[in-house]
């Protein structure tokens, strides 16, 4: 559970919130990575979102993040404000895997999130991803099920409307994406793996940074080889991990390179 009584301190003035992916939940997205973070210094918040539909999905009751994208948007805003009150901070980082990066990209462009008039004003300084669904993905051709699916008015109701939402030639990712990847002030850090197979082509995880904000595109395997993580498996790589400590403070120790295999 998030500790509401953390205070951020001069060392990581910010506190840091994970956003979990598609189907999966604040426990099995972050287990390994929050308690790094703390034990790193950090005020880490970690909320559950997206589990108000009645998709088939739902029917078990670990499985979040499958409503609509905009709803989930709204509540991790209303998260992040709870945050900023209780820490007393001005701003947050956010750390996603996944849709929990798209999600916070919408709420970042939608909901509050940043400030397009002033953006010193923005509710969140650096932004670090986790094979997020950028720019869509085709689950890797399995999108084509999913759209026969759709067709037949199954899609929403049994993958649930995040699900589909992430498809990549959804109507959400155009919409999305037609302002450009990036918000002004926004700082971006985008972690993608090449053995990634549901944000397929896996370098639709990656950005373009626009005016008045930077991207780093990283490749998880740049500089390490052996690490084969996959998708639902890169929040618990030691070098993943090591690539968010170090995108949310670049003093931290470079990056470690431990031998991974894709499903653990």
């Amino acid at each position: 559970m998030p500790d509401w009584n953390c205070r951020p301190g001069a060392a990581h003035p910010r506190p840091v919130v994970l956003v979990h992916g598609t189907y999966e939940n604040r426990y099995n997205n972050w287990a390994r990575m929050s308690p790094e973070l703390k034990a790193q210094g950090y005020c880490v918040y970690a909320l559950d979102f997206g589990d108000t539909d009645d998709a088939g999905v739902a029917l078990a009751p670990t499985v979040k993040g499958y409503e609509d994208i905009r709803q989930a948007s709204k509540e991790l805003s209303a998260f992040v404000d709870k945050v900023i009150a209780a820490s007393g901070s001005g701003q947050v980082d956010l750390v996603g895997h996944s849709q929990g990066e798209t999600l916070s990209r919408w709420y970042l462009k939608a909901d509050g999130g940043a400030n397009p008039t002033d953006p010193s004003k923005n509710k969140v300084k650096k932004v670090v991803q986790l094979g997020a669904t950028n720019h869509g993905t085709t689950i890797s051709g399995i999108e084509t099920l999913a759209d026969k699916l759709h067709m037949l008015g199954l899609g929403e109701k049994t993958l649930g409307v995040a699900g589909v939402q992430q498809y990549e030639k959804s109507d959400f990712i155009k919409e999305l994406n037609a302002d450009g990847d990036t918000v002004p002030g926004g700082e971006y850090t985008v972690i993608g793996t090449k053995y990634d197979e549901i944000t397929t082509p896996w370098q639709n995880t990656f950005m373009t940074a626009g005016p008045g904000a930077t991207v780093h595109n990283i490749p998880l395997q740049e500089g390490c080889s052996v690490d084969l993580s996959a998708h639902l498996s890169m929040s618990y790589s030691p070098r993943a991990i090591g690539l968010v400590k170090r995108a949310l403070d670049p003093s931290a120790p470079a990056a470690p390179c431990v031998p991974r295999a894709p499903a653990f």
